[in-house]
């Protein structure tokens, strides 16, 4: 019974030591991207682009003061204003553009954010580059955001940037979206990457006019 309850004790201690682990891997990944710096940010602009195949499908600019929770989506056709925190209910259709906009620029401070699930592996195969990387897969739970259930892996090195990630909707392998992580630029100590781009390059996600006031 005591080497029971003593084999029991110590795969605890290794769950914990694990689970300590992993929580410093993703806070290292956040703060390589100057997640400290965020809470001076008064004011972040930048506008969303996305081409298919050489042809510009969408292209939304975003003002956004954190500190108030304040949005202003422009497009070519509106401007559209409202509070993220009180008003994200009225405006729906807005506030899931800015969710998914501003999650890819800002993803690596999710990670420490958003309430998620996530595993790390110390090597893996990086799905465009073919190159050997530390890795995380995050879940998020049932009946978290618009889109409960996604899944990414994501691909970093040395440095804790992140350079590929995959895409997994709703956590199913069936349909896997690869893209890169690269043109990275820092504002204000925010590192931002402006380009994602898939295997054949035949889509871009990508920022421009990106811009950080802080108070």
């Amino acid at each position: 019974m005591k080497k029971l309850i003593l084999l029991l004790s110590l795969l605890t201690l290794l769950t914990s030591c694990s689970q300590k682990e992993e929580q410093t891997i993703v806070q290292k990944i956040a703060e390589a991207n100057g997640i400290q710096n965020f809470e001076d940010v008064e004011e972040l602009r930048y506008t969303f682009n996305v081409r298919v195949n050489d042809t510009l499908r969408t292209s939304r600019a975003w003002t956004w003061n954190p500190k108030t929770d304040m949005v202003t989506l422009t497009t070519p056709d509106s401007t559209v204003t409202y509070n993220h925190k009180t008003e994200a209910a009225e405006n729906e259709k807005t506030d899931q553009r800015f969710i998914n906009d501003q999650y890819w620029l800002l993803f690596p401070f999710h990670l420490v954010w958003d309430e998620m699930e996530w595993e790390y592996s110390e090597e893996a195969t990086a799905p465009i580059s073919g190159e050997q990387m530390q890795r995380i897969t995050v879940k998020y739970p049932d009946g978290a955001g618009y889109t409960p259930g996604d899944m990414y892996e994501v691909y970093f090195g040395d440095d804790y940037m992140i350079k590929e990630w995959v895409y997994l909707s709703g956590g199913s392998r069936e349909n896997p979206f690869a893209t890169t992580w690269e043109d990275y630029e820092v504002h204000e100590g925010i590192a931002i990457a402006k380009m994602h781009k898939n295997a054949d390059g035949s889509f871009e996600l990508y920022f421009t006019d990106v811009s950080v006031k802080q108070e």
